[in-house]
């Protein structure tokens, strides 16, 4: 049995552009499917500012540090 890269280049250059379509279809549509979590390693980064601002004010302040 041939292995898959075997297969693709036995195809036209045309026919290889549809399968590695395909492929980054598939890809993609496995990453939709996959459920992310928010990591929330930032929680507590801005502690320090934390008597000099309101919450609403740091979130602003924050934006704009970006």
């Amino acid at each position: 049995m041939k292995t898959l890269e075997e297969l693709v280049r036995e195809l036209p250059p045309d026919m290889r552009e549809e399968v590695r379509e395909l492929a980054q279809y598939l890809l993609e549509k496995r990453l939709k499917g996959e459920k992310k979590y928010l990591a929330q390693t930032w929680a507590g980064g801005l502690k320090e500012f934390r008597g000099q601002y309101t919450s609403p004010e740091l979130q602003k302040k924050a934006l704009e540090w970006r």
